[in-house]
């Protein structure tokens, strides 16, 4: 990096680099406020030192692989220099693991549970009810998949993954859990579970969309049998324009078998009546990849380690337990959805509560449109896990579908999210809490209307001009 660019290693320093940072949204009074983003689970801004490094690498931009052109080597040299970034990055030794972009982390899962192949009679993947869907949908659709409870609290029941374990033995082929909730923020002991599957020949794969922007992970430890075989995570969530889904798993997955997409660069040699596949990872890269968001990731990487990942994940138990603390003083009106707060060892900066006095959609609108507060509302990819969590019976789900299929999302469920990043303030944690307890208290400025259609609330007789903001269609006719 250079020396301006070295200015990103300083917290405090980072967050004046946020693009958009200091971008005023309206309210419905008429004033203009800096927005504050509680919305990092789902996807991350990025950092003017990462966006400036891969501008430059644009003066150099070409395809990859197969290029004799100058420009050609230079952007393989950096493409296939960010997997070596990644294998580092999350303690994975390159005779033994390989790196496979794809676009997010919901095709990787989908593409291991296409790829992973079968091992003698094992047809089971155990997955949990804490899942994203990512991480439970794939496994339903290729495998036989069976899911591990979760507690009222939220954790996964120890009790029921060792009984399931013992019970499918060596019918399981894999275990695939998350290595943190997008809902609760609760992190999963992964090398513990890995051990557990190893001791019947299961494998392990890692859902680590939510972990990796905030704690180290490693996949290799000092003891084989708690090792990560597969890890799947996504450049969105950890500050990466343009994204890009990764996998990172054994080589020798990868070395056999047809891969899930076909095309340019998967091949060795073709004739009419044979076709010799690559070896990984171009055998799972059909076509051009996604340069720029692999370039990204690997700025990123370095603007994260030079950070440190001890100091983010210090901060942000800093934030985690700030807020909490500040919800309590609210009192009953609030309630959390999960455990509450002990130990911030144990737990992302991922805090989900409802008001008992609002729906969630209502609370969400007037956070944004009275507070330039974004969150996220809802049952966050995560329908099996909310619905436990909040005890709502099947027979309430049953309606809430049928009203789905009717057009109408009133009565859906959830409950409201925020989310820290490493850029978060103390100060945007007070706001926050002050805005609160002022809408709990009733100082409601709008009329909020519901749309049974969409499930939302919009404050009534409001408009925006989204072209005034970002006139992106001018020239249309």
């Amino acid at each position: 990096m250079t020396d301006k660019e070295a200015e990103c290693r300083n917290l405090k320093e980072l967050r004046h680099r946020v693009i958009g940072v200091d971008k005023k949204v309206p309210l419905i009074t008429g004033e203009s406020r800096p927005y504050i983003n509680f919305d990092n689970a789902a996807s991350t801004p990025t950092f003017s030192c990462i966006w400036n490094k891969l501008h430059e690498f644009m003066n150099w931009y070409s395809n990859v692989h197969r290029g004799t052109g100058f420009k050609s080597q230079l952007a393989t040299w950096a493409f296939d220099g960010t997997r070596e970034k990644i294998l580092r990055f999350v303690g994975a030794n390159p005779d033994e693991y390989v790196v496979i972009f794809g676009k997010n982390t919901s095709e990787m899962v989908n593409h291991l549970a296409y790829r992973l192949p079968p091992v003698d009679e094992r047809d089971i993947v155990l997955t949990t009810m804490m899942e994203h869907h990512s991480n439970d949908l794939p496994w339903r659709k290729h495998w036989k998949a069976v899911h591990v409870a979760v507690d009222r609290s939220g954790h996964i029941d120890r009790e029921d993954l060792e009984k399931k374990i013992k019970k499918y033995a060596r019918r399981i082929r894999l275990l695939a859990v998350s290595g943190a909730s997008n809902v609760t923020g609760i992190i999963n002991p992964v090398h513990e579970f890995a051990r557990m599957a190893h001791e019947v020949g299961a494998e392990i794969m890692v859902d680590g969309a939510q972990l990796i922007p905030h704690r180290q992970v490693r996949m290799q430890t000092g003891d084989g049998e708690e090792a990560i075989d597969y890890l799947v995570f996504s450049a969105h969530k950890m500050y990466a324009p343009f994204g890009i889904g990764v996998l990172v798993g054994k080589k020798r997955t990868f070395a056999e078998g047809e891969p899930v997409h076909v095309g340019g660069g998967t091949i060795e040699i073709v004739t009419l009546d044979r076709v010799e596949w690559a070896p990984p990872p171009e055998r799972d890269e059909a076509g051009t990849p996604n340069i720029p968001g692999a370039i990204a990731l690997g700025i990123a990487i370095d603007v994260l380690q030079g950070i440190g990942m001890d100091k983010i994940a210090k901060h942000e138990k800093k934030l985690t337990r700030r807020t909490f603390n500040g919800l309590r003083e609210l009192g009953d009106e609030v309630q959390i959805i999960g455990p509450e707060f002990r130990n911030s060892d144990d737990r992302l900066g991922v805090i989900t509560f409802n008001l008992n006095s609002m729906p969630h959609s209502k609370l969400a609108a007037i956070l944004s449109w009275e507070w330039a507060i974004g969150v996220r509302n809802g049952c966050f990819c995560a329908h099996p896990y909310l619905t436990r969590l909040m005890d709502i019976r099947p027979a309430v789900m049953q309606e809430v579908i049928q009203g789905i299929r009717q057009g109408d999302r009133s009565h859906v469920p959830g409950a409201v999210r925020i989310s820290f990043g490493c850029y978060n303030t103390v100060e945007e944690v007070d706001y926050f809490l002050e805005a609160l307890e002022q809408i709990a208290g009733g100082n409601i400025r709008g009329n909020y209307r519901l749309n049974p259609v969409t499930g939302e609330y919009w404050p009534e007789g409001w408009t925006v001009n989204f072209e005034q903001y970002f006139p992106w269609r001018t020239g249309e006719r």
